[in-house]
């Protein structure tokens, strides 16, 4: 299994959007079984997947302290991906979650207020020696500042080639549960994520394949809920 922790101490940089993209996207293109993990205390992510019709991605509640012991349960369980969406802020709860991810996706609006707030994002990931892919969001087409944005973050890290443009789209499809590949009119923001996801298994596929969380617990984790056929065993999954 590999995790993707998305992150960044910015708010509104559209974290909880491209975490539910990317896990839906996954399962499309067949890298399921996917999972969602929403360590934001105001629990957009949540809210989203409690909309959600579609039975996949799955999303299992966890607290901090028994996060590593479901990683490792969903680990065992035969998922692939585990997403895990974070709060917009520099504290512990993003420290814990990296410490379990494979890849940290951060997540930049093309402005200098926002460029210069990845510092402290960028030097706790490096701090706990994970590699990180910036992705920029929330851009304007044709507008002069994607593009030195993508120049100025290139100094500090790996930027994703893939631009996801500020298109009405992306939120109103998360209205409802959905993701702009499961909507009509949608076929440009699509593709954005498509090829996001593309790059991002790429990515993936070439790490070393290090356990990324704690090995396997042997028992079944306190706090248990068996609500999902497909995810026997493991803690705190479904509706």
């Amino acid at each position: 299994m590999k995790v993707i922790a998305v992150t960044s101490q910015k708010g509104g940089t559209g974290k909880t959007t491209l975490s539910g993209h990317i896990a839906v996207q996954a399962e499309r293109a067949g890298a399921g079984p996917v999972a969602l993990i929403d360590c934001d205390p105001q629990g957009s992510l949540t809210k989203w997947w409690n909309s959600r019709q579609a039975e996949t991605p799955v999303l299992v509640q966890t607290t901090m302290p028994q996060l590593a012991e479901h990683v490792a349960a969903l680990r065992q369980s035969g998922t692939k991906l585990l997403v895990i969406d974070t709060p917009p802020a520099i504290t512990w709860t993003i420290h814990d979650v990296l410490k379990v991810c494979d890849l940290a996706v951060i997540p930049v609006r093309p402005s200098p207020h926002d460029l210069a707030a990845t510092g402290p994002t960028v030097d706790l990931v490096e701090s706990l020696d994970k590699p990180m892919v910036f992705v920029i969001s929330s851009a304007a087409p044709r507008a002069r500042i994607t593009t030195e944005a993508a120049v100025a973050l290139s100094q500090h890290g790996t930027v994703a080639p893939t631009i996801v443009y500020n298109r009405t789209e992306y939120a109103s499809s998360m209205i409802d549960g959905r993701t702009v590949m499961e909507v009509s009119g949608a076929q440009r923001s699509s593709e954005e994520i498509e090829m996001l996801w593309r790059y991002l298994a790429g990515r993936l596929e070439r790490l070393d394949g290090k356990p990324a969380a704690t090995p396997p617990m042997p028992e079944r984790p306190s706090g248990m809920i068996q609500t999902h056929a497909a995810y026997d065993g493991v803690p705190g999954v479904g509706k």
